[in-house]
């Protein structure tokens, strides 16, 4: 099979002839270019003077280029928005270089300054520095976290106005870019394609704090934000409804330009779930935020082929009955620690609704810190349980962080290899 045709058979729920595999199509599927940048040294030898493009500054993912996704059995491609969360695009380049040595080519406009007294790094909305710092990358860390910059509010006003102002109709300047991405999308027609839907993703706490504005208003503090949701539950609702409609009128433009190229897109990274149980009541999900990702889920499944993806952290068991009937097709990240995520019961009570893209390996603790042996285990394992029938999409339980051993992600890939003979 082609990668292409690897991903959709497990897509249908058919049997592929291995499982397919993606790290670094989506935000959530990614890896950090310090990883990246060894486990690229491991597999390609020396290559001086190469730079690890940064994909997602927010967490500093890396860029899986061509070569090195052809060396590993890398199957799918993505596209993430035109501008990152810090508001950065890549028409162009410059070079970098992270704290711990690693050469990198950052977006042109990607700009830091270094905090007196702590050395952590600060990040600025489109790397506007006369703005106040939206991001901070603590010293010796390897992401950043988001700079809360919320203005006082009146928690009695009904005024969306200051939390719509990112969710706008394209310009000529998205269009343009996802004309470009469409182009390279043909060129690796063998490939297996997702794309991430702006605008889509109600709710998304990384997005509340809004660090890609250099002047957020509204409701933008995180716990301010999640009383709102139970506390002012029209107000949100009301922000919700804005950003569908604009969501959708963009969907129908992306819709034009991709045609069949796409065969699966990212529509929320929205988390209902925590390590030990769900975050928010499985009934206040279906009241505020299933109508709106059905609508989504409905536009998608009546005028394309696409297959709708939810990535949602933690303990999700209890809501794997409402994201179906809402109309999601993918589960992502399988968070297979958390309470209630059994692999194997995941797979009998929902393997036939859901395609399970992730939950491949543990990477809070067996990818990180165990043995190359036990990373070997438990990927094969994972394979041997998700894979079988399709429906399973090999990643990790999120993005592969920082100091992740070499080692470990060669037996890793060693284990993929291995499962498909």
């Amino acid at each position: 099979m082609t990668s292409r045709q690897r991903l959709q058979a497990a897509l249908d729920h058919q049997q592929p002839d291995r499982v397919p595999v993606d790290i670094g199509a989506t935000f959530v599927t990614g890896i950090h270019v310090s990883a990246l940048a060894k486990l690229r040294r491991a597999v390609l030898g020396e290559q001086p003077g190469h730079r690890i493009k940064v994909a997602e500054p927010y967490q500093m993912l890396g860029e899986v280029d061509d070569e090195l996704r052809e060396a590993l059995g890398i199957d799918v491609i993505g596209s993430l928005a035109r501008k990152s969360i810090f508001g950065t695009d890549e028409s162009a380049w410059k070079p970098f270089t992270f704290w711990d040595g690693t050469e990198l080519l950052v977006p042109h406009n990607f700009n830091l300054t270094i905090e007196d007294g702590t050395g952590d790094w600060l990040a600025y909305p489109e790397g506007d520095m006369s703005a106040a710092p939206s991001g901070r990358l603590p010293k010796g860390g390897y992401f950043f976290d988001a700079i809360i910059r919320q203005q006082p509010i009146d928690e009695e006003s009904g005024d969306i106005t200051g939390n719509i102002e990112e969710f706008k109709p394209f310009g000529a300047a998205e269009i343009a870019f996802y004309e470009q991405r469409r182009d390279w999308f043909r060129e690796h027609s063998d490939c297996g394609v997702s794309l991430v839907i702006p605008g889509t993703a109600f709710g998304d706490i990384a997005l509340v704090p809004a660090p890609f504005l250099r002047d957020p208003k509204g409701v933008r503090d995180i716990s301010e934000w999640y009383m709102a949701t139970a506390a002012r539950p029209e107000f949100v609702r009301d922000i919700f409804e804005h950003q569908c409609q604009v969501g959708l009128a963009n969907l129908e433009t992306l819709i034009g330009i991709f045609g069949d190229l796409v065969q699966v897109v990212v529509v929320t990274g929205t988390d209902f779930g925590t390590q030990r149980g769900p975050f928010i009541k499985p009934s206040a999900y279906c009241d505020l935020y299933m109508p709106f990702h059905r609508r989504v889920n409905d536009l998608i499944h009546a005028k394309t082929n696409w297959k709708s993806f939810i990535h949602s952290c933690g303990s999700v068991y209890d809501f794997l009955p409402d994201f179906i009937e809402a109309g999601f097709d993918v589960l992502n990240p399988v968070q297979c620690s958390a309470a209630k995520m059994d692999p194997r019961t995941l797979k009998r009570e929902f393997g036939k609704h859901l395609t399970f893209w992730g939950g491949g390996v543990d990477t809070q603790k067996t990818l990180p810190f165990g043995t190359p042996d036990e990373v070997y285990r438990e990927v094969r394992e994972r394979i041997d349980i998700f894979g079988e029938g399709g429906g399973f999409v090999f990643n990790t339980i999120h993005n592969i962080q920082g100091p992740t051993p070499t080692e470990n992600l060669l037996a890793m890939f060693r284990a993929i290899k291995d499962s498909g003979q």
